[in-house]
């Protein structure tokens, strides 16, 4: 199960799983998106289910994973890829902005987390993937939020590796730099002269 395979990193990783003959459940926000990629993962071969949803609201993950384990019988590995960006001077970042951040980026990683745990620990197996970024390990200059959200996930991840490793479950993390992806396509910037912009492709 791979949250966040709309796009970018997350739909490269759910084809690299299928490639290797898994069978995949994306999850995203945005189903038009989704059901692309579900279906450019089907020509790997593979089995891809498209569930719709936002990792942010429990109660929305808790559907997710129902449905996942429905459609599929198991799950062998969670691959936590939901993420936005936000930049700016901490002082035009707005509340609204720190609770978007705190509730995809951290909240979003301990719902799936949360849902799928009693899953893997009846098994006794399993694997968790967090994907992170630089700003996981490094302070960014008009990142706070951004980074703030993301250190939480280091302290996430190498805390549960630690708790769940004797139980046979595996947690990692990824924390590339810089990806040519169109994830930036969302990200958002705060300005003291303007108003938020969102950043797209040219």
């Amino acid at each position: 199960m791979i949250a966040g395979a709309s796009q970018g990193s997350g739909k490269v990783t759910a084809i690299l799983f299928a490639s290797k003959g898994y069978d995949v459940v994306m999850v995203a926000r945005q189903p038009e998106r989704l059901a692309a990629a579900a279906a450019q993962v089907q020509r790997e071969g593979t089995s891809a289910v498209a569930i719709g949803g936002d990792v942010g609201d429990i109660q929305q993950v808790r559907a997710i994973v129902q449905k996942a384990l429905y459609s599929c019988g198991s799950i062998d590995v969670l691959v936590n890829n939901s993420g936005i960006c936000l930049a700016g001077a901490i002082e035009e970042t707005t509340s609204e902005d720190w609770q978007q951040l705190i509730n995809t980026n951290f909240w979003g990683y301990v719902n799936t987390i949360q849902e799928i745990l009693p899953h893997f620990l009846e098994r006794k197996t399993g694997t968790i993937v967090n994907v992170g970024s630089i700003g996981c390990k490094m302070p960014l200059s008009q990142m706070t939020g951004y980074c703030a959200s993301k250190y939480a996930v280091t302290g996430l991840t190498e805390t549960l590796r630690l708790e769940l490793a004797p139980q046979g479950i595996h947690v990692g993390a990824v924390y590339p730099g810089l990806i040519n992806s169109d994830f930036l396509e969302r990200a958002q910037f705060r300005d003291r002269d303007e108003p938020a912009v969102e950043l797209r492709r040219q």
